[in-house]
């Protein structure tokens, strides 16, 4: 039997994600967020369906059912537990990676991190995400100084290539202080005083 591995970062943001998720009230799903021309609903499908990436680039079982850069708006069943499952599997798949692992496959460029990279890439979907259907939906922001600082880290050896595509506007200037979560914020193109 394979041992697992505790990744408490990833953990950190999936509870972030779960818990911004189930904060979302009834009228609040079609709520414009942070992420530009995109609904509360439309971020969770992108997070969800990213989180089942990063678990079938892992495992090899079927990825998601959508793109999930090209989320519908619509969702048939529960959002928590659409979250739930897919946020299990992500962690599930990561659970079978050693933290020493150099070689594991990823849905990001270039497709291959060392371990403890790739969690943080699956945490910062996770995390930022959760930042933004909890920002859209007046909750607390949900990231802690550490693991926005962890995050950080994995962002900057992730994030460069992706801002072609436009998955990442571009990195908006530090401002005097910004603490860690603004910093990571700030990189990711998002206003850490982004309100709707």
């Amino acid at each position: 039997m394979n041992a697992t591995t505790e990744w408490s970062l990833l953990t950190e943001a999936h509870t972030a994600l779960l818990n911004a998720v189930e904060g979302v009230g009834s009228g609040q799903w079609h709520l414009p967020t942070p992420c530009a021309e995109w609904t509360v609903t439309q971020v969770l499908q992108h997070v969800a369906g990213d989180q089942i990436a990063f678990a079938s680039a892992i495992t090899g079982e079927d990825g998601p059912s959508e793109n999930p850069f090209a989320p519908s708006g619509t969702l048939a069943g529960d959002p928590v537990e659409h979250v739930a499952s897919a946020i299990g599997r992500a962690a599930a798949a990561w659970a079978t990676v050693a933290e020493d692992a150099a070689d594991v496959s990823v849905p990001v460029p270039p497709n291959r991190l060392d371990a403890v990279t790739g969690v943080g890439a699956c945490a910062l979907d996770a995390a930022v995400h959760a930042w933004d259907i909890a920002k859209a939906t007046g909750q607390d922001q949900p990231l802690t100084p550490e693991a926005a600082a962890q995050i950080l880290v994995a962002a900057k050896q992730i994030v460069e290539p992706l801002r072609a595509y436009g998955a990442y506007a571009a990195a908006l200037d530090p401002q005097e202080g910004d603490d860690e979560v603004a910093a990571l914020l700030r990189y990711l193109g998002r206003d850490p005083e982004w309100a709707a």
